[in-house]
């Protein structure tokens, strides 16, 4: 997908809501389980429940991988059932794979050819040579780990440099931005940290970021829009449990759609502030 066909996306649905895929068979509705695929029956569900509010989805490796070859067979089932519903959504495997040469190859090829992902996240500490091999993939995606929300944040990304002049996670997405310019490459930006995503817009002001946090783990959206949000939305905020878990009885899809249209209606009343 490129940058002006995301937009457009964003435009058409009045949304920029991404939802994760991050499927836990342990915590999906017990009426479910007797099915001979209950991820993928749930996954196709939240589907059908919010493919016309969200304009992607975020499947998160861990989930699929936990379980094998069931798993991985669920995850490419899911990737195939968006393509049939919505074929203009934006397929994010939230992968964080971080390794050089031929390792980075395969694995892009992994998510790119075998699974028909648009984009992967991907960990920076390896620099530009474990980046290259995904994007030599045209028209897809990388999203590179910038600033993260979980605690462990704090133990590398806030290094201040030698000469003082920027955080660590401020110069990997300084030097991220030099190997792919907007239309290929975007960044996470945790919603937890809100009021330094505007420093970051400083360092990226076209690139897309990519935002977790919103929802369960209590990040504002007001926030990350005042902070975060460009001429062309340039944010796609990721919910996954607050919509997948809202509800665990039969009419978890129903509630799933409730929680979806509610950060929709919220993402729509912002319209006004995007250009067109």
């Amino acid at each position: 997908m490129t940058y002006e066909g995301l937009y457009e996306q964003i435009l058409k649905k009045r949304s920029f809501l991404c939802v994760g895929l991050d499927t836990d068979i342990r915590k999906i509705p017990s009426q479910l389980r007797k099915s001979s695929s209950p991820v993928l029956d749930f996954n196709r569900a939240i589907i059908d429940a919010t493919h016309d509010l969200a304009i992607a989805y975020k499947s998160n490796m861990a989930f699929y991988e936990s379980r094998g070859a069931a798993g991985w067979e669920d995850l490419a089932r899911t990737v195939e059932y968006i393509r049939a519903i919505d074929p203009s959504a934006f397929l994010i495997a939230d992968a964080k794979r971080g390794d050089i040469g031929n390792t980075a190859a395969l694995y892009a090829r992994t998510f790119f050819e075998e699974l028909d992902f648009d984009a992967v996240t991907l960990s920076p500490y390896m620099g530009e040579d474990s980046v290259r091999p995904f994007l030599e993939h045209s028209g897809k995606w990388v999203i590179l780990l910038g600033l993260t929300s979980n605690p462990g944040a704090e133990d590398f990304q806030f290094l201040r440099l030698q000469n003082g002049s920027m955080h660590l996670y401020e110069e990997v997405i300084r030097q991220g931005a030099a190997w792919a310019g907007p239309d290929r490459m975007m960044f996470v930006a945790g919603a937890t940290r809100a009021e330094l995503i505007s420093g970051i817009r400083r360092i990226i002001p076209d690139h897309f970021l990519l935002v977790p946090g919103i929802g369960a783990q209590g990040g504002s959206l007001v926030e990350v829009v005042r902070t975060g949000m460009n001429d062309h939305c340039g944010l796609i905020i990721n919910a996954s449990r607050s919509i997948l878990y809202a509800d665990d009885s039969a009419g978890f899809a129903g509630k799933a759609r409730e929680k979806a249209k509610e950060l929709q209606t919220a993402m729509s009343t912002i319209f006004p502030q995007i250009r067109h």
